[in-house]
C-alpha cells in the first residue's frame, strides 16, 4: 500500500526521485551497520554455551570500526589468562 503511494508520489513529481534514493541508501547502510554491530566480540547471541565470548580474544583483536593511531599488531597481553 504505501510503495504504491510512493510509486504514485514519484511519477507526479520527478524531483522526489533522488530523495527516494538517498533515503533507501541511508536505510540500507544503517541496516547493514547494525548487522555489523550484532556481529561483534562483544554481543551474546547464546548465552549458554558462550556466556562470556570477549575473554577468548586475542590481544591484537581490533575492537574498533577505524583505528587510526594504535598498532594492534604490537600490543602484548597485560592481565591474565582466564
Amino acid at each position: 500500500m504505501i510503495f504504491r503511494t510512493l510509486a504514485g508520489q514519484v511519477k507526479r513529481y520527478p524531483g522526489l526521485i533522488p530523495q527516494v534514493i538517498f533515503i533507501c541508501l541511508g536505510m540500507g547502510g544503517a541496516g547493514l551497520y547494525l548487522a555489523r554491530l550484532a556481529k561483534g566480540p562483544y554481543v551474546t547471541w547464546d548465552k549458554t554455551n558462550n556466556p562470556e565470548p570477549w575473554n577468548k580474544l586475542d590481544p591484537t583483536y581490533q575492537y574498533k570500526f577505524v583505528a587510526i593511531n594504535t598498532d594492534y599488531k604490537t600490543l602484548k597481553k597485560d592481565g591474565p589468562e582466564f
